[in-house]
Parts: C-alpha cells; structure tokens; sequence
C-alpha cells in the first residue's frame, strides 16, 4: 500500500512510539487521525503537527469505552471519507510481579492492551472489507513472546493472538495484518532505562508494515533471537526467569517506584 494520500488512525497518538509513528505517516504524505486521551501529552502532539493542519484531526479518546471509539471512526469517516490504516499502538504497562499488582491495574492493562485494540479493530473493519483494501498494525511486545512481565505480558500475548487469528480471518479481504514486537525503546514506560534506541525504531517498522504487511517484525532486530531461544528452550526460560535472584532484579525498579509514589 502506497502512503500518499491514504488515511490512518493512530491509536495511542500522543505517546513515544505513537508520535514518532504520526510523524513518520504525516513525512509519507499521509492524512493522520490522532487518537490519545485529552491531556497535556495530546496537546503537545497537537501543536507538533499544526503545520499539517489540512492532513490532520485530532480527536480525544479513551478506547476503552466503545462509544468513544465509535465517535472517533465517525469523525473519521467524516472527514476524510475512508480508513486505510489503523495502528493500535496504545499501551500502558504493570508490574513484573502478578502479586504487586492491584485488581484496578488487572483490569486497567487489559482494557487498554488488548481490549482497546480489539474494539479498534472491530470498529475499522467493517469499512476496511467494503473498501477492499487496509493495513492493521498491532503493536505488541517482546513481552508477549516470554512471559516475564505479569499481566502485561498477558495482554500482549492476548494481542499476538488476537493479530493471528485475525491475519486469517481477512486473508481473502484485502487486509493486511502485522504484529510489530518492540523490546525496550525510549519511552515514559521505560523511563530510567538509559542508551536504549529511539520510538522512531518502531515508527519505521509500522510504516514499512503498512507499504507490505508481515506477519511479525521484532525491534531492534538484536531481539530476535532470545525470542528464537524462549520458543526452542522453554524449559531454560523457566530456570532463568524462576530464579530468586533474576525475579528480585526484575522486580526492583517497579517496587522502588511504587513505594516512592506511596
């Protein structure tokens, strides 16, 4: 799918990965629908993008209220008469530990996650199969090949199959369908991580999926094979990520920032 010219909802529009995707679609000469909750994050994105003001609408939205979602591919369609492409990259993150984390943040992880995705798609899609034609691009996690990370690796495990079976429902309709893996980039979610690769990583590898969509694309391509190794030896995984002192560091970061916010 050429880019000129088509129209892309970007779920997630405000975040690092989602702003550097809106960017790198707007340079592609595409019309860009900004989807993020209202706050100061989707305000600065907004004036980023005041330059292509005839190419882009910005529209508040919490995708985990379907009514707000329906309103967004509504404004959508009003505007620019057609949806092309819809990348799911909205996410939020929890901690390593299932234990440390509050029922609140369970429901919260998959509402966003994997919920909010889904009612995405579910929304596009009618519109997608009478054009013929679309690009869905699910942004997921490494994280959702080893299940280190608590729910959130369950919500991004949830999202690869989701991609999955959807990759076969739409084969016949002209829908591509790409599952983007990211391992750690700079992002807020990341934040005391440090020399990590840059959100623009991913956009790279959304746009490259929306002018030929694949089934999977792992960022940086260094993570491919731990992932090739997780799937072969699963059994090592267990011992290396089971171990006391391994689980103690994963957990160390998150538990810090939970007391400090006490």
């Amino acid at each position: 799918m050429p880019l000129n010219g088509r129209v892309a909802i970007v779920a997630g529009a405000s975040g690092g990965i989602g702003s550097a995707t809106v960017r790198a679609f707007l340079a592609g000469g595409m019309n860009v629908v900004l989807a993020a909750p209202q706050d100061a994050l989707l305000e600065a994105a907004t004036r980023d993008t005041e330059r292509y003001r005839e190419r882009v609408l910005v529209v508040p939205t919490d995708i985990t209220v379907r009514a707000e979602v329906d309103v967004l591919v509504a404004r959508t369609l009003v505007r620019f008469g057609r949806v092309d492409v819809l990348a799911n990259v909205a996410g939020i993150g929890s901690s390593p530990s299932l234990c440390d984390t509050t029922d609140d943040e369970l429901e919260r992880v998959l509402a966003v996650n994997l919920l909010g995705a889904a009612r995405l798609i579910h929304a596009v899609l009618p519109i997608m199969k009478a054009q013929r034609s679309g690009a869905i691009v699910n942004v997921g996690s490494v994280a959702g090949e080893a299940g280190v990370m608590g729910i959130y690796s369950a919500s991004k495990f949830g999202l690869r199959g989701l991609t999955d079976s959807l990759r076969r429902e739409l084969r016949s309709d002209g829908i591509g369908v790409t599952l983007i893996e990211p391992g750690f980039v700079q992002t807020t979610m990341n934040g005391p991580m440090r020399n990590l690769p840059p959100p623009e990583i991913v956009a790279d590898a959304i746009v490259a999926a929306v002018e030929r969509p694949r089934r999977r694309h792992i960022v940086p391509g260094g993570y491919r094979v731990p992932v090739f190794l997780i799937k072969v030896f699963p059994g090592l995984t267990d011992l290396v990520f089971g171990d006391a002192r391994v689980q103690r560091r994963l957990n160390r970061d998150a538990r810090a920032a939970r007391a400090q916010r006490a």
